[in-house]
Order: C-alpha cells, then sequence, then structure tokens
C-alpha cells in the first residue's frame, strides 16, 4: 500500500483552508450578534452562517482526502 502523495498534498491544502474558515466564521458571527442593532446585522449573520457550514464541510472533505491517500481509495 503506497500514499497517494499528490492527494495528501491536496488534502492538506483543504485542511489548510478548513482551519482559515474555522477561525473566521466565529469571528464574523460574534461581530453580527455584538452589532445587532446595525443594518447590515442580518447579511453578516448570513455570512457568518455561510462560512460555518463551509468549515464543518470542509473539514470533512479534507479528513477523507488525507484518508483516501493513505489507504487508497474504496473500490
Amino acid at each position: 500500500m503506497k500514499t497517494n502523495k499528490e492527494l495528501l498534498i491536496r488534502g492538506i491544502k483543504f485542511l489548510a483552508y478548513t482551519t482559515g474558515l474555522m477561525f473566521s466564521a466565529p469571528i464574523v458571527l460574534f461581530q453580527a450578534f455584538k452589532n445587532q442593532g446595525h443594518p447590515f446585522y442580518i447579511p453578516v449573520l448570513i455570512i457568518g452562517f455561510c462560512l460555518a457550514i463551509a468549515a464543518i464541510f470542509m473539514g470533512f472533505k479534507s479528513i477523507k482526502t488525507i484518508i483516501d491517500a493513505l489507504f487508497g481509495k474504496k473500490k
């Protein structure tokens, strides 16, 4: 069983994007909840929730890509 290095590098890149999303989503959500009287409250809140969902999705995708690189794809 040999490691697919291109797929492993791709998975690590996805993991880096996930880390960025994991830090940016709570910051955006905190700013939205802190400024509830502001006219842009709802758009910022929606962007924060989209970032949070993207962080969860990218987390699963990056871990699956790394596992596929290490153990091979299921047939």
